[in-house]
């Protein structure tokens, strides 16, 4: 009878470790479905808002191509076409709209390149910062230098015109808000770790980056630009101090 009662016991422990194993089984194979689902649910999240950024930045490119065209097509074939009469007036007194109007005309013709994707597209990126720091220094806009270090390598035409856009937005930022005198643009590259480290940096008044204000938005914006190409893009600013841009890309 008492070898009985322990049989029972010996069962009813086996039953019961065979229960808290199918119920710990259960438990790991629901977390792995769950672990599984959100995996799956931040991958689409991340997916649609690539997919967002891709659509917002290809609205964008198509806006500043659809200016391109009209500056180049309309307006400059306008400055021309004024040019030509002018010149047909033998009065002195116009040579300086002349040359007024032949330096419109460059301008207009410059910014019709570096607003159009399909020519940014072309060229590399340092002869595109290079238009836009020539054209800051000509327009004495802010006192402006560019300085490359290192042997250039041939960088996805697509990851270029976004690293461009970045730098254009900074250099927007940098004009209008920033009240800097000074703008310095440094292009690194290292050839044997296909790595491109760009830094943008104004001697400006400098803000505060966690504020949600303009500035804070557009950093937002820089970033995920520059997480579509997995480029890691930073700006270090405070009040009074300048602000500071920072990308770094790795050529895949």
């Amino acid at each position: 009878m008492e070898q009985t009662g322990n049989e029972g016991v010996i069962f009813a422990i086996l039953g019961l470790t065979g229960l808290s194993f199918v119920i710990v089984l259960l438990i790991v194979i629901f977390q792995k479905k769950k672990n599984k689902l959100i995996t799956k649910q931040l991958e689409a999240q991340k997916h649609f808002e690539r997919e967002l950024v891709e659509s917002q930045i290809e609205i964008r490119e198509q806006t500043l191509r659809n200016i391109s065209w009209e500056l180049h097509d309309n307006i400059g074939q306008l400055l021309t076409l004024a040019k030509i009469q002018l010149q047909k007036i033998s009065d002195q007194d116009t040579t300086e709209l002349n040359e007024n109007l032949t330096n419109i005309l460059n301008e207009v013709r410059v910014l019709s390149k570096v607003t159009n994707p399909d020519y940014v597209s072309k060229i590399s990126l340092e002869e595109a910062v290079s238009l836009e720091i020539n054209r800051f220094n000509r327009l004495n806009y802010i006192e402006s230098s560019l300085t490359m270090d290192g042997e250039s390598f041939v960088i996805n035409p697509k990851s270029e015109t976004i690293i461009f856009r970045i730098l254009q937005e900074f250099f927007s930022n940098t004009i209008k808000h920033s009240k800097a005198s000074k703008l310095s643009v440094s292009i690194k590259y290292e050839e044997p770790k296909k790595k491109l480290t760009i830094t943008a940096e104004d001697n400006g008044k400098g803000f505060d980056p966690t504020a949600t204000n303009e500035r804070g938005i557009g950093l937002t914006n820089m970033k995920k630009r520059g997480h579509l190409i997995d480029a890691e893009v930073n700006i270090d600013s405070e009040p009074n101090s300048g602000t500071r841009l920072s990308i770094i890309y790795h050529q895949k």
